[in-house]
């Protein structure tokens, strides 16, 4: 039921508040807007504006900017239209790629993401070369207040099938229709939650060697400071001597 991810982890995250606040306030607008344009601006009845919002709330983005993103899905304020488009593509080492976008001009974000690809090592693909080997699961990650086992009783019942360790927090995977229930748990067991939603899991991993693992971590750096970017996923992971020469 558990495992170390690490590395391996697929939805892998940078500091979020690493001096990017601006761009992460740019991403966190355009969900937010595309969530209300698909699902309106009820956040009791549109699960994927709550968690564009709880992650703007999380992130200290202001209430102003966070209000402005909302008018401009409702159609109340002027605004640029968002379309959703994803790319696949292998990196180093054979490392498969998915990366989700968010953009108002298509050929100009094929065009940074393919540059992207074909100047670290990689290259584009097909739309399904890689995504077969992907599962959309749920998606939490918890402090470290409790133990392995402690969790595991408390988000169970709830509809969690897995737990890794993600060093500083544990990482909790379930099916999508059940996210909102193992969060509701965690809650209601006092935990705090760091993260949570829709992430895409690899099935199987690629094992990468010391020359090709810096490599990768380079091309998902470069493809997550896209503008037009909004998440990347790999399969990547590496032996621990490799993975302790990278920190």
């Amino acid at each position: 039921m558990s495992g170390h991810s690490k590395w391996s982890t697929i939805k892998r995250k940078k500091g979020a508040l690493d001096a990017k606040r601006g761009k992460i306030f740019s991403k966190l607008v355009k969900e937010i807007t595309v969530a209300v344009r698909t699902g309106g601006s009820d956040e009791d009845a549109n699960p994927r504006l709550r968690l564009a919002l709880t992650k703007a709330r999380a992130n200290s983005m202001p209430s102003a900017n966070i209000e402005r993103a909302i008018s401009k899905g409702s159609g109340e304020a002027d605004g640029v239209t968002y379309e959703e488009i994803t790319y696949e593509g292998y990196g180093p080492g054979g490392v498969a790629f998915i990366v989700e976008c968010m953009t108002d001009n298509r050929n100009r974000t094929v065009g940074e993401v393919r540059h992207a690809f074909s100047r670290n090592g990689g290259n584009m693909a097909e739309n399904g070369a890689v995504s077969w080997n992907f599962e959309r699961l749920g998606y939490l990650s918890v402090t470290k207040s409790v133990s392995e086992d402690d969790l595991l009783m408390m988000v169970m019942d709830a509809g969690a099938e897995s737990i890794e360790d993600g060093e500083e927090v544990w990482e909790i995977h379930c099916q999508l229709e059940s996210l909102e229930a193992v969060r509701q748990a965690a809650v209601d067991n006092k935990l705090e939650v760091k993260d949570y939603g829709p992430t895409l899991k690899a099935k199987n991993l690629c094992d990468t060697g010391a020359d090709d693992a810096p490599k990768v971590l380079k091309l998902m750096d470069l493809l997550e400071d896209l503008d037009d970017v909004q998440e990347v996923y790999t399969n990547f992971t590496a032996d621990e001597a490799v993975l302790a020469g990278l920190e």
